[in-house]
């Protein structure tokens, strides 16, 4: 699996953490950025994981601010994503079974570290349950063609 990480100023020492614990488990990475806790706009790093999950070059998508709100809000302006804010092991977890979310976006500010590795393996781990849901994802990717 090939995961790209982006995160902003507030994120970068999370992202840091969640690039480490990836690389432990064999997971490539695509570090899409900050790259220090230097004062930084998330749209540029949202874009940035976004477009490389909708274009196909990595499966996945992670993304770190403050509270993952912007970085949803700006990765799901990318057609073919469908990027989910996620505080809980269960927002994790439904997002994965009900939605098929592809990025992943947490809060360093609300989530705290040792949780949010937590949240990262349940959502890499949980398979998407298709069924009645698909129709459902079916319906949101065609809202990106109207």
């Amino acid at each position: 699996m090939k995961i790209a990480i982006g995160s902003d100023h507030g994120g970068y020492g999370l992202k840091e953490e969640i690039k480490r614990k990836l690389e432990e488990k064999g997971i490539e990475i695509l570090d899409c950025g900050c790259f220090s806790e230097e004062s930084c706009d998330y749209p540029d790093f949202a874009e940035k994981v976004a477009r490389a999950v909708g274009s196909g070059e990595v499966e996945r998508g992670i993304l770190v601010c403050k509270t993952g709100i912007g970085m949803a809000i700006a990765a799901n302006k990318v057609t073919g994503v469908r990027a989910a804010n996620c505080r809980t092991v269960d927002d994790a977890r439904l997002s994965r079974q009900h939605n098929d979310s592809n990025v992943l976006a947490l809060g360093a500010g609300v989530v705290d570290p040792a949780r949010a590795k937590e949240i990262v393996d349940t959502w890499l781990e949980t398979p998407f349950e298709g069924g009645r849901h698909q129709k459902r994802v079916d319906k949101i990717s065609g809202m990106e063609k109207r």
